[in-house]
């Protein structure tokens, strides 16, 4: 069963929101940093692994960052706060959209 639930993470002003599958793996996350909660990731697993297949991994961490490497219940230090997926959602669409106009703003190499 997926789950939805979001952590804060005070060593680095962070609330981690996460989507889980049943295997316990990220399939999508989102970082919120600092008191303004700015977007700082909104990363898909799966688009992740079929960037890294195409070789343009690089240009999609730079816009929307990396989903974790490690099964939820290999952490210490979580402490997780149940989301219903609507919360999710709103969250992700809300980044998502924020990570896109942060890099059409990026000034193209060589320009």
């Amino acid at each position: 069963m997926t789950r939805w639930f979001c952590s804060f993470w005070a060593e680095e002003d962070t609330w981690f929101y996460f989507e889980v599958g049943t295997d316990g793996w990220i399939s999508r996350q989102v970082e919120l940093q600092g008191p303004a909660r700015k977007p700082t990731a909104a990363a898909c697993l799966a688009e992740w692994q079929s960037a890294q297949a195409a070789g343009t991994l690089a240009q999609y961490e730079a816009v929307f960052g990396a989903t974790a490497e490690a099964p939820v219940q290999e952490w210490d230090g979580h402490e997780p706060h149940d989301l219903t997926l609507y919360e999710f959602e709103t969250v992700w669409r809300t980044a998502r959209a924020a990570c896109r106009a942060r890099a059409g703003n990026r000034p193209t190499h060589g320009a």
